[in-house]
């Protein structure tokens, strides 16, 4: 039985994949490090049914990150691959300022943070 896709299956597909763009400098991922402010999953038009848009929020470590092209094209290779997502739109921002405080406890003490 084919899983029915919802907004909340492309979410939850949504953060899994996340959880594996790794910034090539820090062995963590993105997720882990606090660098996705949002994820919001809108449905397409009605005449296309169970097929959603998907917008990310997302900052970076450091305005002049020098792997910033390279994890925001593995972001929207891998969220595009996501069955039911019709389109990715990224938007990097800066405020709110990544801070240290972003990050799960995992990464803090995957970092030596704690």
């Amino acid at each position: 039985m084919a899983e029915e896709i919802t907004k909340y299956s492309i979410e939850e597909k949504t953060v899994e994949l996340l959880k594996t763009v790794f910034d090539p400098e820090i062995p963590v991922n993105v997720w882990d490090l606090g660098m996705i402010y949002k994820i919001d999953v809108t449905e397409c038009e009605p005449e296309d049914d169970k097929i959603y848009n998907l917008d990310i929020d997302m900052t970076f470590t450091a305005p002049n990150c020098p792997a910033a092209d390279f994890i925001l094209e593995d972001i929207q290779q891998k969220l595009e691959s996501i069955k039911g997502v019709k389109s990715v739109n990224v938007n990097v921002v800066f405020e709110p300022e990544w801070t240290k405080d972003m990050m799960s406890e995992e990464a803090k003490l995957d970092l030596g943070f704690m």
